[in-house]
């Protein structure tokens, strides 16, 4: 039953209703937005840009990510069930989900986001996405920006009240009219990548800026 439940939300109908739902639950928050500008100008002005952020705290930034609808942005979705759902709902926001992830047809959804971040300039990478370890970067933001010649702008989510949820990513959803904070880091221009190690390196470094801000693990 649940089964057929899920393959209910997949449907056209269903992609706007869940949409819609989750609009109106975000709208209730007191949302803040911090550090925008910069890389908003950037973009405006011919620059490429690659949001990212964990798996747990994109909620939160559904329904401001409307905003971005004339950039006509990227993200990426999985190929399961819940993959499904999320580009139905992605659509209704705005975005063009390119269906693929680490373990599913990674290289050729890596190859379609590199050439719409191009030609586009926006694209957004789930860090850990989508089945995790919560927590640790995978390669495909550092393979997508190089590829794409874009900046990266790591993001997290600052929340008042929330609730967890006992799953893979601890999964954020703040409190009705809870105060949420979105805030952008600055903009990473990463060097060219000669060995393994420069690349392990400039992972590292990103797992090591937002890990401090993933709620519900021990970070070092």
């Amino acid at each position: 039953m649940f089964k057929k439940l899920r393959k209910l939300a997949t449907t056209k109908l269903a992609s706007k209703i869940i949409y819609w739902i989750t609009s109106s639950y975000c709208a209730t928050f007191r949302l803040s937005i911090i550090n925008e500008e910069s890389w908003r100008k950037y973009l405006d002005e011919g620059g490429r840009v690659l949001l990212c952020t964990w798996h747990q705290q994109f909620f939160s930034a559904i329904r401001y990510g409307k905003k971005y609808r004339k950039y006509h942005p990227t993200l990426m979705a999985s190929k399961s069930l819940d993959g499904e759902i999320a580009t139905g709902v992605g659509r209704q926001i705005g975005w063009y989900p390119v269906r693929g992830s680490s373990s599913r047809d990674g290289g050729f959804a890596l190859k379609e986001m590199a050439d719409r971040l191009k030609k586009y300039g926006l694209a957004i990478l789930l860090l850990d996405g989508p089945r995790g370890p919560a927590g640790i970067v995978k390669p495909g933001v550092i393979k997508l920006a190089q590829a794409a010649d874009a900046v990266i702008v790591p993001g997290y989510v600052q929340v008042e009240k929330a609730w967890y949820f006992n799953s893979w990513d601890k999964f954020m959803l703040p409190k009705p009219f809870s105060r949420v904070t979105i805030n952008f880091c600055e903009m990473i221009k990463l060097p060219p990548i000669h060995t393994e190690t420069d690349f392990e390196n400039q992972r590292l470094m990103l797992e090591k800026l937002l890990r401090p801000y993933l709620k519900g693990y021990d970070n070092p």
